[in-house]
């Protein structure tokens, strides 16, 4: 299918969106004259004010949303004397799909390769080219199959994809706008919404039929085999991805930390996890799809692939991120332009984890002295208050407060885990810990945790005793209690 004849059926849906709309205006103003001549009154008003506030609606969000400026694109620019051989090869690629090579080549900071273009005057015109080419892609794949997903983005070029980005933008937009606008809950919005989706599904369709398209350009360039593996990879490279930002960065990200190196990172993981990467590319994909999807399931694209003429193609097997000649401060100023590492301290991963882990634990242990203080009426609670409540029995009172949400069972094994890390707290800033002995630290919170919650007495204990126990802890809860307290 032609750019022009995709231009028209583009235009044509967007047009008929605001021919239901003003359709319905038209119908409603009918409405309210024929109501002004015959009923005048009340419901002649409202039926008006109606007709007034969708107009007012619809001009309001093609207003906002032709006045709206395109984003700047994303991503680091990487200059061609910075990444020769990445640009030979993207130029080398393009005209092998026979299309013209992007303009710019931006790094981002994720699992993904796009294109875009600048067209105008309804995608007929061609405009200014991005490539977007994920770091962690350059880290996990080899050079061939780099040059299976870079020749499938640039096949997007080559059958005229991506002069339609612009339209499709603000024609979505336009339609969101308005039904955000007049209401999506009044019967003219639920006419709209109506019509929207069969304006998603016919794009999504489109976008789906463009994808097979685009594979027919890594398959002939790349090989078969290649672009198969490659989108094998991809998924195995993201399923890492994942992992590592969770397992590694997430948790201190939410403390307010980020790693020096989160690339260096993920490039370690994936050399000491070859075996789950290995067990990942044996697994079937998971997929769930939507007729909503942008994208056709990863393996129905690899059975299209299977099915596609085979070209040879000599195999290269380097890892990809060799075609930079020096990474390390390219994939640095990534790190520093795109995560967004404004307000949070940026520590060397020695440094990053234990710090991470106490300033989690101290949040953690807060939640904990909060709820042991105000079980036992207290105004600041710590550690000793924490102990003070277990001895006085009322382990599952505690274990409801600090984990409201868990069953009794998980709860009660939860507050172990809380009331472990508040004791391997308060022994690291006493200075008891780390310490000689053969057991570590984090095993011994653990085992003294476990003692404490698991000989508590379910039942209240004498009133007299926890009120003693509340007004003079005891030396072994005063010993490991440290400095460690929370405001009630």
């Amino acid at each position: 299918m032609s750019t022009t004849v995709r231009a028209g059926i583009a235009v044509a849906l967007l047009i008929g969106f605001y021919v239901v709309a003003f359709g319905i205006i038209g119908g409603l103003a009918a409405v309210a004259l024929w109501l002004w001549q015959a009923h005048p009154g009340t419901a002649a008003a409202k039926v008006s004010y109606l007709v007034v506030a969708l107009a007012a609606g619809i001009v309001v969000a093609m207003w906002k949303v032709f006045r709206a400026r395109p984003a700047p694109p994303e991503g680091l620019l990487v200059d061609e004397r910075r990444a020769p051989e990445l640009w030979a090869t993207v130029r080398g690629l393009a005209a092998a799909v026979q299309t013209r090579p992007p303009d710019e080549i931006r790094l981002v900071p994720e699992v993904n390769a796009a294109v875009s273009e600048d067209a105008t005057m309804l995608g007929l015109r061609a405009g200014r080219r991005y490539l977007y080419l994920g770091v962690p892609l350059l880290q996990g794949f080899t050079v061939s199959q780099l040059w299976a997903v870079l020749a499938h983005e640039l096949g997007h070029y080559s059958h005229s994809h991506t002069r339609l980005g612009a339209l499709n933008y603000r024609g979505r937009m336009t339609i969101i706008r308005t039904i955000q606008e007049i209401g999506p809950g009044t019967i003219p919005g639920w006419v709209l919404r109506a019509y929207s989706r069969l304006y998603f599904l016919a794009e999504s369709a489109v976008s789906r039929r463009q994808e097979y398209e685009a594979d027919q350009a890594a398959v002939r360039v790349a090989g078969r085999g290649t672009a198969m593996a490659m989108m094998r990879e991809l998924h195995v490279v993201d399923q890492m991805w994942s992992f590592y930002l969770n397992a590694y960065v997430g948790w201190g990200w939410e403390a307010g930390y980020a790693p020096q190196g989160v690339f260096v990172g993920f490039h370690h993981l994936l050399s000491a996890r070859g075996d789950a990467m290995a067990r990942l590319r044996q697994e079937p994909i998971d997929e769930q799809p939507s007729r909503w999807d942008t994208h056709p399931p990863t393996s129905a694209r690899i059975a299209a692939m299977a099915a596609m003429p085979d070209t040879p193609v000599a195999v290269d097997n380097r890892p990809a991120i060799a075609l930079l000649p020096d990474p390390g401060p390219l994939l640095h100023q990534v790190e520093t332009a795109m995560l967004e590492l404004e307000g949070r301290t940026v520590l060397p991963w020695e440094d990053f984890t234990p710090a991470a882990a106490r300033t989690l634990v101290q949040r953690e242990s807060d939640v904990l002295f909060r709820a042991a203080a105000r079980l036992a009426n207290r105004d600041r609670g710590d550690l000793a208050t924490v102990l003070d409540v277990l001895a006085a029995g009322r382990r599952d009172e505690l274990a409801r407060a600090v984990h409201p949400h868990d069953r009794p069972d998980e709860a009660r094994e939860a507050l172990v885990g809380s009331v472990a890390g508040a004791i391997r707290l308060a022994a690291a800033v006493s200075g008891a810990g780390p310490g000689g002995g053969e057991r570590s630290p984090r095993s011994s919170g653990r085992n003294v945790a476990e003692r404490a919650v698991r000989r508590a007495d379910p039942q209240p204990g004498p009133g007299a005793g926890a009120q003693q126990r509340q007004d003079r802890p005891g030396p072994a809860a005063a010993a490991v209690a440290g400095p460690f307290h929370a405001s009630g």
